[in-house]
């Protein structure tokens, strides 16, 4: 597709146009996917037919110039047909901002037009065991007139259909992010994500074996290293838009099942479910379940839509939107956790019958959402209502 280059953007109907018909061809294959665990590189390259990793480019660079509310309005539409996708992007979209945020004019406009011509970036940040920011194994050292990468990540979400990988690393006692050929020398993948839900999101283990860096690829510190940053906020609100497509995705196939339901109790309200008012009572709490997440997340798109057009570095915009995608999170992840589960309420067991696979998106749901620990957002949310205190922007696991 050639990107048209006598506007400055796309509307929603024009976006829809041109994703929906690919999200529909997604969705018909969600299923089967999931018992196969087959890992969706043809849905990848099907998103990659129609830019959609270049949707916040500018459109004078090849790109679609999307707001991010139309951004995170398409992922979570992207998420109601494959859950597993939007997150497996979640740090190709960050990597477009930096450099949408950029001060470096060439750097900018080459990685922009590189991204619009079809590269994804993926992600080798988290270390097993001990790793964290100040004490990553993973090292960068100088190997003459080059750098030399050596190091094991996990949680390498996304890298599998990736074209780069952003890897982060020790180099002389600091952490640097560097930018790494996933087809390079050296970089050896893995398939060995075994979580329970969100399997598909190619999230297993790196292994970087002297792999060979240039000085253009080192990048700089990165996420995680001090003070307020704009990419806590949207990181997470990208895990939170997934949990709004499961909750719209759990609603569309819960109400079909019922709709083609002949089969009911003898002390039933209705001789069919879906005129049973019992069972319309928990398709209604679904619907609301993803009206709330979806409509949440839209509204603190927008604020970041403000917070990046003001360049990202406003401390009083960066608090309101890390504050709200923290209150967020507690809302959308309990609402969609509680419908997910109270889908199966619609029906006997038929409903758990492994052909539907609609546990699926309860583990989908479960998985994402301990990704940032609920627990220790919401005490953060208290100690800052309470006391005044700093809210928590990067960090990372590993030992204290």
């Amino acid at each position: 597709m050639t990107a048209t280059t006598d506007r400055s953007s796309y509307t929603d109907t024009e976006l829809d146009d041109i994703f929906a018909p690919v999200f529909a061809r997604i969705a018909d294959g969600a299923v089967r996917r999931e018992v196969d665990r087959s890992l969706a590189h043809d849905e990848v390259a099907w998103l990659n037919d129609v830019r959609f990793g270049a949707l916040r480019v500018p459109v004078e660079l090849g790109g679609y110039g999307a707001s991010v509310r139309q951004l995170f309005r398409l992922l979570i539409d992207l998420a109601a047909a494959e859950s597993n996708l939007p997150q497996a992007l979640r740090v190709h979209w960050s990597f477009v901002e930096d450099q949408l945020l950029s001060d470096d004019p060439s750097a900018r406009e080459e990685w922009l037009r590189t991204v619009a011509g079809g590269t994804l970036v993926g992600n080798a940040i988290t270390e097993p065991g001990i790793g964290a920011i100040d004490r990553y194994r993973t090292r960068l050292t100088a190997d003459g007139d080059k750098w030399r990468l050596d190091g094991t990540k996990y949680y390498s979400t996304g890298s599998l259909y990736a074209d780069h990988i952003l890897v982060a690393a020790d180099k002389d006692g600091e952490r640097v992010s560097i930018l790494v050929d996933a087809d390079a020398d050296g970089v050896t993948q893995h398939d060995d994500w075994d979580g329970f839900g969100q399997r598909l999101t190619a999230s297993g283990t790196t292994e970087f074996s002297g792999v060979a860096v240039t000085d253009d690829r080192i990048l700089g510190p990165g996420y995680g290293v001090a003070g307020r940053t704009y990419a806590t906020s949207y990181l997470q609100l990208v895990q939170l838009a997934v949990l709004a497509g499961i909750a719209q995705r759990a609603l569309d196939d819960t109400a079909a099942w019922v709709r083609d339901r002949t089969r009911t109790y003898t002390h039933a309200a209705a001789d069919l479910p879906r005129h049973d008012p019992l069972v319309q009572q928990v398709v209604g709490r679904l619907s609301a379940a993803a009206y709330t997440a979806r409509t949440l997340v839209l509204d603190i798109a927008s604020e970041l839509d403000e917070l990046l057009d003001a360049g990202g570095q406003d401390e009083a915009l960066l608090d309101r939107v890390e504050f709200d995608v923290a209150r967020a999170q507690q809302a959308v992840i309990s609402t969609v956790l509680d419908a997910t589960t109270e889908l199966f309420e619609v029906g006997g067991a038929s409903i758990t019958s492994e052909a539907l696979r609609l546990d699926r998106h309860w583990r989908n749901a479960r998985t994402i959402s301990v990704h940032n620990p609920l627990i220790y957002k919401v005490q953060a949310i208290g100690d800052h209502v309470l006391n005044g205190a700093d809210l928590p922007y990067a960090w990372s696991a590993g030992s204290r």
